[in-house]
């Protein structure tokens, strides 16, 4: 069993180098850039910069340009404002943590709201407080419908 795990983790870790050494595909950071002119990103964009970058893309993959310096030189060129995923860290940190906090606050209003409600209604009716004339009407009605 111990075998078994030993040449899972080899694996997995012979897999991971691989394709950590790929080279960036075209496709892919398209996907991750945004076009400075029409907001889009740049695999659905055809202004005439996007098609430029999306050459600078591929002239750089051919040099060999790892996906984070090709990004790098984009967001040089460009601002942060290019990149489709904010960065993680500084104030591109609050666009990650206010759309959580919106989901958060309006979970908690909402639980709030539902449990003010449900207070304010009254304790169901009892079975005991039906009014005699009515359970007679009633019990005459299921009378009928059982014959």
């Amino acid at each position: 069993m111990t075998r078994l795990a030993g040449v899972v983790v080899l694996a997995t870790l012979f897999l991971a180098g691989v394709a950590a050494a790929a080279p960036p595909n075209a496709a892919d950071l398209e996907a991750e850039l945004v076009c400075p002119v029409c907001e889009t990103t740049l695999d659905q964009s055809n202004a005439p910069v996007a098609e430029r970058m999306k050459a600078f893309i591929r002239v750089r993959i051919a040099a060999g340009d790892s996906e984070q310096e090709i990004k790098d030189a984009l967001v040089a060129q460009f601002g942060t404002e290019v990149l489709a995923k904010p960065p993680e860290g500084g104030f591109g940190l609050l666009a990650w943590l206010l759309p959580l906090s919106a989901v958060v606050a309006g979970a908690v209003a909402v639980g709030l709201l539902i449990r003010s409600w449900s207070r304010r209604r009254g304790p169901p009716p009892a079975a005991d407080d039906l009014d005699p004339q009515l359970e007679r009407l009633v019990d005459e009605e299921l009378a009928r419908f059982d014959s």
